[in-house]
């Protein structure tokens, strides 16, 4: 389940223990221009016992290669080896705007990070010349010409800690494939996804190292289980309106890339220009039934299972959850019956 960063953490953190018996495997936190997701992971480590944790995600940008695999191993120590480290690269509209730092070069960018953090976790010592990070930082790229390669002081639990990288485009999902144990996609269709993905995932799972076993594909899911309820249908529809009509600036719009990839060029076109005109509820009008329907887990539980297959034949492992239920005992009730679902399935 991904915890919604809004509001309510206390409250939400005190239910996880109900969702824990239930049958909920892992528990994911955002980092949006939020409070931080490190805080809040190490609190959740200190009140459950057998949930998996990740960053959903942390931001390339926003840490230096060393501090994000000093933070990854050390919400690993606290959690006894139950964190996972999510990553990616969020838009220019928070990094510049949030962070004041270039957003440039995202893909090599991760590659790096991804690459440093493994070495800290092993405790090596540091070296790294890249295009964007050099570790330890020479004269020749501007520094002082006093550091020296250091590896981490503490033993880590695990020294490898599993990374998951949130990826759209083709590129960045080609890399996921190669170099992550997971890969957190958002508004998968699992009717038309090769068409999105299809081709990236070959390319990057083609030069995967066998070490990480096979590509753990994490989805974020809204779910609801029983009659399909329009108030939870309808806030699928207002998210996919969010996403692929206001989501960046006009020419930069990854999830809008993305409809159209799916084949909803000219919808994906419409949302942008009611959404960006003002016009929020008519872009929700405009978002396609069926994408509304594809993208999410909400029906009956025959409706549920048929959906559950389809996403497992499309190669989905985790299931992120957004439960809509209405009240906390029945999300519960949902997450257990959806546990047992997929159990069966």
């Amino acid at each position: 389940m991904t915890l919604d960063y809004a509001g309510g953490f206390g409250e939400t953190v005190e239910q996880l223990v109900d969702y824990e018996k239930a049958g909920l495997d892992l528990v994911a936190v955002a980092e949006v221009y939020t409070f931080d997701a490190v805080s809040q992971l190490g609190y959740i480590a200190a009140r459950t016992e057998r949930l998996e944790l990740m960053s959903s995600i942390f931001q390339i940008y926003t840490r230096s290669p060393s501090l994000t695999a000093m933070t990854a191993a050390g919400l690993d120590y606290v959690s006894g080896g139950r964190f996972t480290l999510g990553l990616g690269a969020s838009g220019p509209q928070v990094i510049e705007g949030f962070h004041g730092i270039k957003y440039d070069a995202p893909l090599a960018r991760t590659r790096e990070v991804v690459e440093i953090c493994r070495q800290v976790w092993q405790r090596q010592p540091v070296v790294h010349e890249g295009k964007h990070y050099q570790v330890p930082l020479t004269k020749e790229h501007g520094g002082s010409g006093l550091g020296k390669p250091l590896k981490l002081i503490n033993h880590p639990v695990r020294p490898r800690i599993p990374v998951s990288i949130a990826a759209l485009g083709p590129k960045n999902v080609a890399m996921a494939a190669e170099i992550a144990e997971g890969w957190m996609p958002l508004f998968f269709h699992p009717g038309k996804w090769e068409a999105a993905f299809g081709e990236s995932l070959a390319e990057g799972k083609a030069s995967r190292d066998p070490e990480l076993g096979t590509l753990d594909i994490q989805l974020q899911v809204n779910f609801a289980l029983g009659e399909a309820d329009p108030a939870a249908l309808g806030a699928v529809r207002d998210q996919l309106a969010l996403y692929i009509g206001g989501m960046g600036a006009r020419d930069k719009n990854f999830y809008n890339q993305l409809a159209c990839r799916y084949g909803y060029e000219s919808e994906a076109a419409e949302m942008q220009e009611l959404y960006l005109g003002g016009r929020k509820a008519d872009a929700a009008a405009a978002v396609p039934d069926d994408l509304v329907r594809a993208v999410s887990l909400i029906g009956d539980e025959g409706y549920v299972k048929e959906h559950l297959a389809e996403f497992a034949a499309a190669g989905v492992t985790t299931l992120l959850l957004r439960p809509l239920a209405t009240s906390h005992d029945a999300r519960v009730a949902d997450v257990r019956r959806l546990a047992e679902l997929a159990a069966e399935a």
